[in-house]
């Protein structure tokens, strides 16, 4: 029976399929069958290569995109295209840098720190509105791996340490993308937990570990939620790729867990023909296809290799998502556009300021209440003119705009303060790209770039004038692909000095200054990923240069030096550079030193520290645990807190940082990557106009040696395969910390400080039906001010018996956030079920819950219990139904 007839997609029956006009001319044209037996003529005879007809656009095409972003439209089908959009804060659009401007949303990791379900599902609604602006029906999102290292460099886009805590919240936004009509893509299945040789990268991890900790929260939005799409990883888990993994797609996805819906590779992450398809990879992306040919398809039907019915089903699947997407419905895909809508402001704003974590606030210096500072100078230090409000890679877009915290505090506090700001420190990774001062070949302001085929260099193929900088970004450019660059300007210094440039390429590169080459690159970059993110290190030099003379730049740089047929990198023949410059005066000027002195002559003084994106990137894992760059911020912050005894931190990055200066400094604030309207959440926090309620979704530890997965992390490599092992098993985050020394902690899981108390008391648990209990506590804002706490129920052993039998002493099962008025009380009840006792018994391969006692722990904080009521759950192991887990 062919799809059409029979299927019912997205709610609507085959009655309404049909009449529903062009958009299904693929279905009721028999364009694909599910059986061989229905299988129109044309289409038969596929194990024998007949199914396709060379460049006929047959259903082989639908199995990778068309380009970049799009899928491939079949116009004799009536099959169009849909387009993809990147990314998890927020629709970015096709152009990486630069292009339609976009609200930049909080990153995961802030909104998880809201533990806040309703603002989830809220920011899923604004970003469906937004990805709808750039002409995409998908939004690459949300990211949802877990935080298993504080050196992971994409962790900030991902939610927490706790599946249950990103299972809930990114389900929220799932619903929130798709009620509006938006596919949500979760990403990255699964266990991308690192970037360092991501595409590679051999994960060993325990069934236990793996079902336990990092599939529940993808068990959980797809339980929950319903995803349309899943991207897979690009890592290996236990030796098989991610998107050619029969144990990820069919046994668990598609089977215990019952989901139907496309699953799609991360970018350039398909590794092989038959061993995707048949493991249930739908759609390779990026287009055009490297593994899914019609000659190599063909090729494994011959074979044997893969089946008629697979081809079927993963095409099937690409339909179906165009259908939920009602692709068919409005085929053509519109041109972006920019729209600055305020109630995006606006829940940016909100999800900020109940996103930032209060984690010091000693003699109550916070909040700076206006009325408290008028009068006053306050020292602004560091990055209070940078508005740190996204990481780099996927999550990177060209905003709206961005609140720096300087611009935020004016904003509030107005003329009543006087501000002093001094920068205090080289934060840069990369030195600025040469832009200013240049002129191109045709005597404009600008860069000439020219392309040139390898062979006939003589002859550019492609000439540009006014190229804006000294750099190439070779992403959206394919006319590069195997082709030589050159950039050319004359530049004249404003100043004398020997200033310091800095460059690196994707593959070979040099640079010239009046013909004379002062840097050359005879390599390729080792990791291609990171130059593209801006994380590639570049080596330094100077060159003594005279204000007013004119001298002659070229930069020439080459493809990357590797066999076309064998390199599957999305970068693959793609050249790519940067030229870095800064005056001598700015690189060697001593900033701390003045920022003392413009500390210690004010009344408050707020330093800035964070990581820009080039710092905490995609593509890249954190260099050190210590701020950057070379100990130059956690330099400033004791200058600072020297010079002044009221010096508070507002830190922005996402993930944990070593904080040898906690003891000197009065307050700290985690700010996280909040978003556009970063400065102003900031403000809303710092000055009372909101009182933090954060809480940190995320263990914070004082050494990085005392991290659980610490010498496990990158791994080891061994004749060329990078490996790591997730040692630590089941026992990740607070799982960990709770088994040793307190003192290893800086912040536990779950903690927050407010500007009030909170008090829980009267703690009840109940069983309702057999495997149900229903448990309640009694909240109580002890404080002066309005204010919110979060409610965190935490099961678990008695510390001794958990230590027995390696079990956590206590995991997450339920959590909510009540807003209470200065000297109110409300009781909030919570439930739990049998699957929130359970763990996975590796022996019996299957869920299941002990007989025995358990706490019932309610929490402010992994670490700060209020109550704990103890039960008994039963008189015998209870074996828990795969289905029944979520």
């Amino acid at each position: 029976m062919c799809l059409g007839t029979n299927q019912v997609l997205a709610g609507k029956s085959s009655d309404a399929l049909e009449s529903s006009g062009s958009r299904c001319v693929a279905l009721r044209q028999g364009y694909l069958c599910t059986t061989r037996r229905d299988y129109p003529a044309k289409c038969r005879g596929a194990n024998e290569g007949e199914s396709v007809k060379s460049g006929d656009g047959g259903k082989i095409s639908l199995l990778a995109g068309k380009d970049f972003w799009e899928t491939v439209p079949v116009p004799s089908k009536g099959v169009p295209a849909i387009k993809t959009s990147d990314g998890p804060n927020g629709a970015r659009g096709e152009v990486f840098n630069g292009g339609t401007r976009a609200a930049c949303f909080p990153a995961a990791v802030c909104s998880a720190s809201t533990w806040n379900p309703s603002l989830s599902r809220r920011i899923g609604n604004a970003l469906a509105e937004e990805t709808l602006t750039k002409g995409a029906r998908v939004l690459l999102g949300p990211t949802m791996c877990n935080h298993r290292h504080p050196l992971g460099g994409r962790n900030f886009e991902s939610f927490s340490e706790d599946p249950l805590l990103t299972g809930k919240l990114a389900a929220q936004v799932v619903t929130g993308l798709q009620e509006k009509g938006v596919g949500a893509t979760i990403k990255h299945f699964a266990a991308n937990e690192q970037e360092t040789e991501r595409l590679s990268v051999n994960e060993i991890i325990s069934e236990r570990a793996l079902r336990e900790i990092y599939l529940k929260p993808f068990e959980i939005a797809i339980k929950e939620a319903n995803p349309w799409a899943v991207m897979t990883s690009y890592n290996k888990i236990n030796g098989t790729h991610a998107d050619s993994h029969p144990f990820l797609l069919q046994q668990i996805l598609r089977g215990e867990w019952g989901w139907k819906g496309l699953v799609m590779s991360d970018w350039g992450g398909t590794n092989s023909t038959t061993d995707s398809l048949n493991a249930g990879l739908d759609l390779e992306m990026p287009g055009p296809t490297r593994h899914r040919t019609e000659k190599a398809v063909v090729e494994a039907l011959r074979k044997g290799l893969v089946s008629e019915e697979t081809i079927n089903d993963r095409a099937r699947n690409v339909l179906e998502l165009i259908q939920k997407v009602a692709g068919f419905e409005t085929p053509v895909i519109p041109p972006e556009r920019s729209v600055d809508d305020p109630k995006h402001r606006q829940l940016i704003r909100e999800v900020g300021g109940q996103g930032l974590v209060l984690l010091k606030n000693e003699n109550g210096i916070l909040p700076l209440r206006k009325e408290e500072v008028k009068g006053k100078k306050i020292a602004l230090i560091g990055l209070a003119r940078e508005a740190l409000i996204h990481g780099g890679g996927s999550a990177s877009l060209h905003s709206h705009y961005r609140i720096s915290p300087w611009e935020g505090l004016h904003n509030t506090l107005g003329d009543d303060v006087e501000f002093e700001f001094a920068k205090g420190a080289h934060t840069y990774r990369l030195l600025p790209s040469l832009d200013k001062h240049c002129t191109g070949l045709d005597g404009k302001p600008g860069w000439t770039l020219e392309l040139f085929n390898s062979n006939k260099k003589d002859m550019p193929v492609k000439t540009v004038n006014g190229h804006k900088e000294a750099a190439f970004n070779p992403l959206g450019h394919d006319e590069a692909k195997w082709k030589y660059v050159e950039l050319s300007a004359t530049f004249t210094p404003s100043e004398t000095g020997s200033h310091y440039l800095s460059c690196a390429g994707i593959g070979p590169t040099s640079v010239s200054i009046n013909d004379e080459i002062v840097y050359a690159q005879n390599h390729n970059s080792a990791d291609a990923m990171a130059f593209l993110f801006g994380g590639n290190p570049e080596k330094q030099f100077t060159y003594p240069f005279q204000k007013g003379e004119s001298y002659k730049i070229l930069i020439q740089s080459s493809p990357p030096t590797t066999d076309p047929n064998k390199d599957a990198s999305i970068l693959a023949g793609l050249p790519g550079f940067r030229l870095g410059f800064m005056k001598q005066a700015e690189h060697d000027e001593d900033l701390v030193s003045t920022a003392k002195d413009v500390a210690r002559s004010c009344d408050i003084a707020i330093v800035f520290t964070g990581h820009s994106p080039v710092w905490e990137t995609e593509g890249q894992d954190q260099v050190s645990f210590n701020l950057p760059r070379e100990g130059s911020q956690d330099a400033l912050v004791e200058a600072v807190a020297s010079a002044n005894p009221k010096t508070i931190v507002v830190n922005s990055t996402g993930v944990a940082i070593a904080m040898p200066w906690l003891s000197k400094v009065s307050a700290v604030l985690q700010a996280w990557f909040p978003g556009q309207e970063a400065g102003n959440s900031i403000a809303d926090v710092l000055s009372g106009a909101v009182n933090p309620s954060g809480k940190l979704p995320i263990s914070w530890p004082k050494k990085i040696e005392d991290a659980p997965a610490y010498g496990n992390f990158p791994g080891v490599k061994k004749d060329g395969q990078l490996t790591v092992a997730y040692e630590e098993g089941v026992f990740v985050g607070y799982r960990h910390y709770d088994r040793i020394a307190r003192d290893k902690l800086q912040f536990p899981f779950g903690f927050g400080l407010s500007y009030t108390s909170f008090d829980f008391r009267d703690a009840r648990v109940s069983p309702s039906s057999p495997g149900v209990f229903d448990t309640s506590v009694t909240v109580s804002n002890t404080g002066q001010e309005a204010g919110a706490t979060v409610v965190q129920l935490y099961l678990g052993y008695s510390e001794k018996r958990a230590q027995q039998q390696h079990h956590p002493i206590k995991t997450l099962a339920a959590f909510q956030k009540v807003f209470l008025e200065a000297g109110e009380e409300a009781v909030v009840q919570l439930k739990v079920e049998a699957k929130d006792f359970a763990w996975f018994d590796e022996e019996l391969g299957a869920w299941r819950v002990d007989k025995g006692k358990y706490a019932f722990s309610f929490a402010q904080s992994s670490r700060d219990v209020d109550n704990i009521v103890m039960k008994m759950t039963g008189v015998r192991t209870l074996i828990v139904p795969q289905a029944e887990c979520w």
